[in-house]
């Protein structure tokens, strides 16, 4: 069984970092991981992915340059990076995986993915 388990989340003003972890627990997958972010009042968007194998990587236009999505495939954990936050950048982030990739497009739907984490949240204060 398969279990995502995210951490990282908390306050940060303006302008600075946070660093989010998930681990797949029991991980015998290639595929993918990510993150999606819901903010209050919106829908779930898609954040960053990136491949098990090869470490292929793709970020919304929104993270461009700000964030950085990295693996560590012996800890099974992937990692996103995140510098100069924003306000807007307020939302609680969801690790999602899926067992096979299907290309970035695809991943970034978010609808047919295989496992999700319980969702950790990021504040940011202007």
């Amino acid at each position: 069984q398969v279990q995502l388990v995210e951490s990282g989340g908390g306050l940060v003003q303006a302008g600075g970092s946070l660093t989010l972890s998930c681990t797949a627990s029991g991980r015998t997958f290639n595929g993918a991981m990510g993150w999606f972010r819901q903010a209050p009042g919106k829908e779930r968007e898609f954040v960053t992915s990136i491949t098990w194998v090869g470490g292929y990587t793709s970020y919304a236009d929104s993270v461009k340059g700000r964030f950085t999505i990295s693996r560590d495939n012996a800890k099974n954990t992937v990692y996103l990076q995140m510098n100069n936050l924003k306000p807007d950048d307020t939302a609680v982030y969801y690790c999602a995986a899926a067992r096979v990739w299907r290309g970035s497009s695809w991943f970034g739907t978010g609808r047919d993915m295989d496992y999700w984490g319980k969702g950790t949240l990021v504040t940011v204060s202007s």
